[in-house]
Order: C-alpha cells, then sequence, then structure tokens
C-alpha cells in the first residue's frame, strides 16, 4: 500500500506540473495565431476567446496524452536517479509491480481522452467551423472597424472608417477603395450610414465626398464630387461545406455511415487513448536512467517515440480514408508494434542473461 500511495501521489504531482506546462504552450500558441488573424481583419477581436476555447478542446487529447507519458517518465526516472528504484528492488519488488500503479493512474486519463476524442472533441470542431462560417459569411459593414483598414469578403474591397458610429449611426471620414479589371475606384466622404428598403436590402449611404476612377500608373483620372452616394450591400452566400468535413461528424454518425473517410476518422479517434494507455506502460522500461550517464537521453528518446507513434496512426488514419489499408489492421497495427517493442523493454530488464547476448 505505501508503494501504490507513493507512486501516485508522484504520478499526480508529475501529471499536474506538466499539464499547466503544456496547456499554457497550447493556449499561447493559440493566441498568437489568433491575434495574428485579427490583426489582418480575418478574425474579430471580440471573437477571439471563443475560438481558443473551441481550439483548446480540439487539442485536449494530444496535451493529455502528453501529459500521462512524461509524467510516469519523470518520476520514474528521478526514482532511478535518486537510487529509490534500487531499494524498491532489494526489497523483492519486480519491475513489473510498476504496472498496477501506472495502470490506475492512467487509465481514468485514457477515459478522460476517449470521451474527448469522441464526443467532445467533434462538437467543438463543428462549433469552431459554424463560427468560422458565420464569421466568413458577415457583410462587409459587419467587418469595418474605426481606424482599421478591413478588406471585404471577395479581397476586392478596402474599408477605413476614422469615427466609428455614435448615437446617430453615422461614421465619419469613410474611406472605400475597390479594384476591378485592372481599375481603381477610391471614395472619400465625410460621413456615412446604413440604411434599408422595404424589401431588405442593405445600402451604404455616403455624403459630402469624393469618388475617383482610372487606371493605376496614368494620368487618366475621372474625378466626381457628390452630396449622396449609395450603394447597395452584396449578402454573401454562406458556405455549406460543414457536412463533407469529417472531422465534425459525430462518432455515431461515423459508424452508423462507415465510408473510408469514416472509417479512417474513427481509426484516429480510437487511437488515441489506446496510445495514451500504452504510452504510460511503455514508459516504465523507458524510464531507466543510468545515474552516472546523462539525464536527458531518455527524454529524447521518449519525444522520438511519441512522434513516431503519433505520425504512425495518422499514416494508417490516412491510409483507411484512401482505402489502401484495412480498417481493422490500421487500428491494430500501431498498437501491436508498440505491445511487441513494450514486450522486448521489459524482458531486457527483467532477464538476466537475454537471449541475444548468451554464448554458446
Amino acid at each position: 500500500m505505501i508503494f501504490r500511495r507513493a507512486l501516485l501521489r508522484e504520478f499526480t504531482h508529475a501529471a499536474a506540473a506538466v499539464f499547466v506546462a503544456l496547456f499554457a504552450i497550447l493556449i499561447t500558441t493559440v493566441l498568437i495565431r489568433l491575434l495574428g488573424q485579427a490583426a489582418g481583419g480575418r478574425v474579430p477581436a471580440d471573437a477571439v476567446l471563443a475560438l481558443i476555447g473551441f481550439g483548446a478542446l480540439t487539442e485536449l487529447p494530444i496535451v493529455l496524452t502528453l501529459t500521462v507519458f512524461i509524467a510516469v517518465l519523470l518520476s520514474l526516472s528521478r526514482s532511478y536517479r535518486d537510487s529509490e528504484m534500487v531499494v524498491w528492488f532489494a526489497s523483492g519488488v519486480p519491475l513489473t509491480a510498476w504496472i498496477g500503479p501506472v495502470l490506475r493512474f492512467a487509465v481514468p486519463l485514457a477515459l478522460v481522452i476517449a470521451g474527448v476524442t469522441l464526443f467532445l472533441g467533434p462538437w467543438a470542431q463543428l462549433k469552431n467551423a459554424e463560427y468560422r462560417e458565420r464569421l466568413d459569411s458577415r457583410d462587409d459593414t459587419q467587418r469595418v472597424a474605426p481606424g482599421v483598414f478591413r478588406e471585404s469578403a471577395g479581397a476586392r474591397r478596402v474599408f477605413f472608417v476614422e469615427v466609428g458610429a455614435g448615437e446617430d449611426g453615422r461614421v465619419r471620414n469613410v474611406f472605400v477603395s475597390e479594384q476591378n479589371e485592372g481599375k481603381l475606384t477610391v471614395i472619400a466622404a465625410a460621413e456615412g450610414f446604413l440604411q434599408s428598403d422595404a424589401q431588405g436590402n442593405r445600402y451604404v449611404v455616403l455624403e459630402q465626398g469624393r469618388r475617383y476612377d482610372g487606371e493605376p500608373g496614368t494620368p487618366a483620372y475621372r474625378v466626381m464630387s457628390f452630396e449622396r452616394y449609395q450603394v447597395q450591400i452584396e449578402q454573401p452566400q454562406s458556405a455549406s461545406a460543414l457536412a463533407s468535413k469529417t472531422r465534425t461528424k459525430p462518432t455515431l454518425e461515423l459508424l452508423h455511415n462507415p465510408d473510408a473517410r469514416n472509417l479512417g476518422e474513427l481509426v484516429g479517434r480510437i487511437g488515441m487513448p489506446l496510445a495514451a494507455l500504452l504510452l504510460a506502460l511503455l514508459a516504465i522500461p523507458l524510464s531507466f536512467v543510468n545515474p552516472r550517464a546523462g539525464r536527458t537521453n531518455n527524454l529524447l528518446i521518449a519525444v522520438l517515440t511519441y512522434l513516431v507513434y503519433s505520425n504512425a496512426i495518422t499514416i494508417c488514419q490516412a491510409w483507411v480514408a484512401q482505402e489502401r489499408m484495412p480498417f481493422v489492421l490500421a487500428l491494430l497495427l500501431p498498437h501491436l508494434v508498440v505491445i511487441v517493442a513494450m514486450g522486448l523493454m521489459f524482458y531486457t530488464r527483467l532477464a538476466v542473461s537475454p537471449f541475444w547476448r548468451a554464448r554458446a
């Protein structure tokens, strides 16, 4: 009991520290990417927080898998460095005795990973795609922000408003640039506002301004002054590609429609929790550290092992989607290879004289 409780306590403390570090890196990475998109006008500033939440949920299984793997690896490696393993081995505790505590620690987290990959992750992917689709389907007036140059949905127009709409709904110092078939049109107006007719059509009404038409690089420009200029706003067509995105489909829908793409997606969703469980067990023999040697060698090997393992699952997923590999084989092959490698590593640590070192 002392052995098990000490290990579980150390695994939990290490997992908490690793999870906080990895999750902070994840949030920072997503935030930097979204802030860059917001600065370029592709994402509104008020949508950054929601997109961060959806992005964090979709990447949470990777963070949890690495948390389980690294927590077990670091805890057992510290025991080797501090010679605690020598004490346990001298007390008659074999290396296989660590399998039970590791499973007690890893199984609940593997179930959480399964819940996220099978249910919560697809929901977050769907909401993220719907939210981005709703942002892309906004008309040009909803993209305008005071003091910021913004492109239209079709990237043909550039808008700038110096002063935002006040209580009267009017904006001040409006600039519009439009390029079409090699011709440039620039409109500058003192004021502007929105107007709708009885049919629901929306218009931008500009007052007290000028319009410049011509070809860039030539002096042939036409200048017109106006007191009132009215332009109809084109409503963008909403995209309907959500149904074709496999990552946004619920798991039950994938099971009910087992075509090649859906089966490939299932390989990835089922493989993630299995990988977390097997990586936790693989960390037991992989955590061996010679106190007189370097302390980072096994950590580098662990990172390389995770990358190879996750990429193998991704490759099998792609091959199933391309109908180049059967579903059952792709679902089992990467995990069977890891199980065989783990068995050989346990044998190496437990055997007094491995068969490949035996002399005739």
